[in-house]
């Protein structure tokens, strides 16, 4: 069958330009609607899909709008890439809490910076739900915007849509794996369970081999390697300052690695998101390994200046009269590498497996009904269905418990335009100190978000 592909918020556009790469690779015929409600940012992205459709003679008709009302009628799959507020109000997210003490190195996930998003996230993507409900109620939809649990069980709370989550994390880190243990990636066999960017390796094989024992013997050498004498964290230890380097904690990942070890699996995706599902843990300049979350390690100024230079890098190229470099053609790994892969599974009946954020409905009977897992699931003539992976570990799933309930206390916030629940939902998280803190943060960052906020003055 032709599909009709509408992607909303394309103005994300090194997504988009990786999602059409993959089209013209692919080969199908398509139509491609691409809708952001940033003229500026919609004419880059359309500009760069038609030159890349153009320089490869692609099958593929484009049409852009502000709309996507206009569009959306006829689509046999809606992609969401939404970032509200684009990244000056991300920006707000992180800076904010940081005046209280309280350093993220993403802040679109959890800890306050997460929270926040969530309450600007959550009324704007159902809204996008109902339209697609009534225009296109045949249509896959597949969600990419953070944070991804409060998002999709908003959706599905909200409008009952059949959203899916998807995410790159637990590719990346299989192969991230894969790598650390000397192994083909094709021949890597594993599970991974839990929370978008907290999704526990439960199983690790190949060739037939359990792999554990490896991974902690890898998670025993990488930890050594930040204290040996003469190592970079010695050097730090003793005053000096740290220099990228192979025994940076940047690379090393050495929480992650302590959690292998000590809950028996390994989390995606990395220190970088994980170590802020465990905020009591880092409070306190300097408290990852020696180091700063988000400023010194994980720079978050380093994310937002490479996101805009990003994309002043394309708009150039949309503009130019030269045709575009080879890059914007080639394989590259990103949030879009598996969405088509996906859409192709699904309309063969292929039945092919990829990591999705679902409805609990028993694939993990230790916790909570109907709450979003990020899973194997399989794509087939039915969409995409969870596999059941059975109940997790005690610690395991207990981490992931607590974080649900932050989840559904932030979806009634957003929901409800609460402020009250907002102020819980900072409780929950756990990077607050005090439930006053939590309350005078709550007020600063609804204050700076307010144009993104429909509800906030009326609560």
């Amino acid at each position: 069958m032709k599909e009709k592909v509408v992607l909303i918020g394309a103005g994300s556009a090194v997504f988009t330009c990786g999602m059409v790469a993959d089209l013209i690779r692919l080969g199908w015929e398509a139509d491609l609607a691409m809708v952001d409600i940033d003229p500026g940012a919609l004419e880059v992205a359309e500009r760069l899909g038609r030159k890349m459709i153009q320089a490869r003679s692609a099958p593929i008709t484009l049409e852009a709008s502000i709309d996507r009302r206009r569009v959306l009628e006829g689509a046999t799959a809606v992609i969401c890439t939404v970032g509200v507020g684009g990244r000056r109000a991300w920006e707000q997210d992180v800076f904010i809490p940081r005046k209280y003490g309280i350093y993220q190195p993403v802040g679109d996930t959890v800890m306050p910076g997460g929270t926040s998003r969530a309450l600007r996230m959550i009324p704007a993507m159902v809204e996008i739900a109902r339209d697609v409900l009534e225009l296109a109620p045949d249509a896959l939809f597949f969600n990419y915007s953070n944070p991804m649990g409060p998002v999709c069980r908003a959706v599905r709370k909200a409008t009952g849509a059949e959203v899916v989550g998807l995410c790159h994390g637990v590719l990346h880190v299989s192969k991230y794996l894969a790598s650390t243990l000397g192994v083909n990636h094709r021949d890597l066999e594993y599970a991974a369970v839990g929370l978008n960017h907290l999704t526990w390796f439960t199983r690790v094989r190949a060739g037939g081999h359990d792999l554990a024992a490896r991974l902690r013997e890898a998670a025993s050498e990488k930890l050594s390697s930040l204290y040996q004498p003469g190592s970079l964290g010695e050097h730090f230890l003793e005053g000096g300052r740290w220099e990228p380097g192979p025994d940076d904690p940047e690379q090393v990942n050495p929480f992650s690695w302590e959690l292998l070890l000590n809950f028996g699996a390994f989390p995606a995706a990395m220190d970088r998101h994980v170590t802020e599902f465990f905020p009591w843990m880092f409070s306190g300049e300097g408290g990852y390994y020696g180091k700063t979350l988000g400023t010194e390690c994980y720079s978050f100024e380093r994310t937002i200046a490479q996101g805009d230079r990003d994309f002043e890098r394309m708009r150039e190229d949309a503009f130019s009269a030269e045709p575009l470099g080879g890059h914007y053609f080639e394989r590259a790994s990103g949030e879009h590498e598996q969405v088509m892969e996906i859409i192709r599974s699904i309309r063969t009946d292929a039945g092919l497996v990829f990591s999705a954020n679902l409805p609990n409905r028993g694939q993990v009977p230790n916790l909570p009904a109907e709450s979003i897992l990020e899973a194997p699931a399989a794509a087939g003539r039915d969409g995409m269905k969870p596999l059941e992976q059975g109940a997790l570990p005690p610690a395991q799933a207990g981490i992931l418990a607590m974080r649900l309930a932050w989840v559904e206390t932030t979806v009634e916030a957003a929901l409800e335009g609460s402020c009250a629940k907002f102020i819980q939902a900072l409780v929950l998280d756990g990077a607050v100190s005090t439930v006053g803190k939590a309350a005078v943060l709550a007020d600063e960052l609804l204050a700076a978000q307010a144009d993104y906020l429909p509800w906030y003055g009326k609560s």
